[in-house]
């Protein structure tokens, strides 16, 4: 049996499963659509075969609630993902464009990063940030809930932040113990991929099986040379200005801000955040 796993409340609760593709393929050979509002995915672990196979449809966002909920259990058959969202940064770090060649993700939801915001701990699949792309993912989400539409342009949202509206904070990031201060942050971001933003390759060397995260902390700069710096995300090449943006690698990551912000982790917001913390999963070989 073939499973799709989906998020009605997704894009503005205009998600229409028959603009999957393969969705006419995979009725024909007997699919069974599900709603992941209210699902008991430990519950429906249990209930699955090694002959069946699931597959998510959704965006990051639908990705993270379920990567979150299905963390630890074992699924016996095969967990696909099916690029319908808005952003689809997890299947471009992981090298699926379509619908084609599906790729298991199980080993994918296994050893992810842990963040603390506010006392809540979540798991981290694409990415979490402090600061302007905060600021962009709530944009994002007010555009959509204005105009009841299911995109929103990330780019223009971006630079109407960084050219009016975001105000830099002081603020500083620990990385496996080594601290270091900020007077003027534009974003503090830890991946475990190297994606957020629906393809802004925000840190181009990390390897999302390494064990690590990488957090890039972007600072500094006239409006103009943000934006000419910005602008270059899309093909990771920002990183070159090492006069404004800094690349840390490591386990555990403490990030604080002086005024709080927006948080965004996959694509989800929190408002009004100063703090954050990334703790991954040491092996055993791992220095402390």
């Amino acid at each position: 049996m073939n499973y799709i796993l989906y998020n009605p409340k997704a894009n503005n609760e205009n998600n229409d499963l028959n603009i999957v593709p393969g969705a006419e393929e995979l009725e024909k050979r007997g699919v069974k659509k599900v709603s992941l509002i209210g699902l008991d995915v430990r519950e429906f672990c249990q209930s699955l075969s090694a002959e069946d196979r699931v597959l998510i449809c959704g965006g990051d966002g639908t990705l993270h609630h379920f990567a979150n909920n299905a963390y630890g259990l074992e699924f016996p058959c095969a967990v696909c993902a099916l690029r319908s969202g808005t952003g689809n940064d997890f299947l471009n770090d992981i090298g699926q464009q379509g619908s084609e060649n599906l790729v298991d993700i199980r080993e994918y939801l296994k050893n992810l990063p842990e963040v603390d915001i506010k006392g809540e701990k979540r798991r981290c699949l694409n990415g979490v940030g402090l600061g302007v792309d905060g600021a962009v993912c709530r944009g994002v989400e007010e555009f959509k809930a204005k105009t009841n539409k299911k995109k929103a342009n990330y780019t223009t949202i971006a630079l109407d932040q960084l050219l009016r509206k975001y105000k830099r904070p002081t603020g500083r990031v620990t990385v496996d113990g080594e601290t270091h201060e900020y007077t003027d942050l534009w974003a503090i971001s830890t991946m475990k991929g190297k994606y957020f933003g629906g393809g802004m390759m925000i840190a181009p060397g990390q390897d999302r099986e390494s064990g690590k995260v990488s957090v890039m902390a972007m600072h500094g700069g006239s409006k103009p040379k943000t934006l000419a710096v910005f602008l270059k995300v899309f093909k990771g090449t920002h990183v070159k200005h090492t006069e404004m943006v800094d690349i840390f690698e490591g386990y555990d990551v403490t990030v604080e801000f002086d005024e709080p912000r927006d948080l965004q982790i996959d694509g989800e917001v929190y408002t009004d955040v100063s703090t954050y913390t990334v703790r991954c999963p040491r092996p055993e070989n791992a220095e402390e």
